[in-house]
């Protein structure tokens, strides 16, 4: 059963860190305190990142922040991101909010109970019989994973329509006090950022955009390189230093046993739309795909533009690919705590299935 993308949209928050702002933040708060600082100024340059965008201000950082603070402010920053992405992708899907029969929120960056959907409920107009379906934990795998269980919620029942929300705020998780080489590399690396995706199983207007089935690979004996400590100041950054080598070493393999599930060859993929994690990760994903360096240009642009912000980056990757007009099968993927790979075959033309 396929599948079909009506409309995807995605947002930032308000606040606008420019690399060259914060690595100067970050030198003022952390360089006395953390020894290594000084040899690790390199890496805010060959990040690959001019910008990121934050749910508060740069001088939010500069104070210390324990669980409430930092969860108080996700809450009030991913709602508005919640509110700004939902609106855009059902205006472009040419749904009213009321028509939606089924929400499914991605995040991993904070806790909310009542979950986003239910606090936007209201605001936004959807039904109170709307199903919804929050989901946490899958950190950066989670705009790949999120859009495979939108995508079979919607294979299920295919006249409902489906929203899918995936929202982040790692900005929040800024920490001064651990004083590891992880917490240095989020500071280089980490943005918040939102992107909603509007889903059902009936065809869209125009240009076909088509999802098969998700699938997903978990390697045994990972659970270290990448997911959150959390203590009572909040959450900490776990991000092994072996990701990009891990990376090519095996996800090759994975990537050969989702075409085969999903029915596909390597022959058949005229564009893979990868998570960009960070520069070092961009290049180890063309080196595994056997790819030719560059080919990922978007997953860099989308890098240089806004950063990482976990689970919603590689929906800010497909909307631009999809602006380029470029059509075929493709697979998305993205890797995430587990350690698991995601990934998400999809059609893009007017005669898709």
């Amino acid at each position: 059963m396929s599948v079909f993308l009506h409309g995807l949209a995605t947002a930032l928050p308000p606040y606008l860190l420019p690399q060259d702002l914060v690595q100067a933040k970050a030198q003022e708060i952390l360089g006395h305190k953390y020894p290594q600082f000084e040899r690790l100024l390199k890496t805010f340059v060959t990040a690959g990142i001019d910008r990121r965008y934050s749910v508060v201000p740069i001088d939010w950082f500069e104070a210390d922040h324990g669980w409430q603070d930092r969860n108080d402010a996700y809450i009030d920053g991913a709602l508005a991101l919640f509110g700004v992405s939902t609106e855009l992708a059902l205006a472009r899907a040419g749904w009213a909010a009321e028509e939606v029969d089924c929400i499914v929120t991605v995040s991993s960056t904070g806790i909310a109970t009542p979950t986003l959907e239910a606090r936007a409920m209201d605001r936004l107009g959807f039904r109170a019989d709307v199903r919804r379906v929050p989901v946490f934990g899958l950190g950066c795998a989670g705009g790949v994973s999120g859009l495979s269980l939108a995508q079979s919620l919607a294979a299920a029942r295919p006249d409902d329509k489906v929203l899918l929300v995936v929202v982040e705020t790692c900005t929040l998780s800024f920490r001064t006090d651990r004083l590891q080489k992880a917490d240095i590399i989020a500071t280089v690396l980490f943005g918040d950022g939102a992107a909603a995706a509007c889903l059902s199983g009936q065809k869209a207007d125009g240009r076909q955009v088509s999802l098969g089935a998700g699938t997903q690979t978990t390697w045994a004996d990972t659970l270290g390189i990448m997911g959150w400590d959390v203590d009572d100041t909040g959450l900490g950054v776990v991000f092994g230093q072996e990701i990009p080598g891990f990376v090519e070493k095996n996800l090759e393999a994975a990537m050969e046993g989702a075409l085969d599930r999903s029915g596909l060859e390597r022959g058949d993929i005229a564009r893979f739309v990868c998570h960009p994690g960070g520069a070092k990760v961009v290049d180890a994903l063309e080196g595994a795909l056997q790819l030719e360096k560059g080919t990922l240009q978007a997953e860099r642009d989308v890098l240089r533009a806004a950063g990482n912000m976990s689970a919603p980056t590689v929906l800010f990757v497909l909307e631009q690919v999809l602006k380029q007009e470029v059509q075929g099968q493709m697979m998305a993927t993205a890797l995430g705590p587990g350690f698991t790979a995601a990934f998400l075959p999809f059609h893009v033309g007017a005669d898709a299935a």
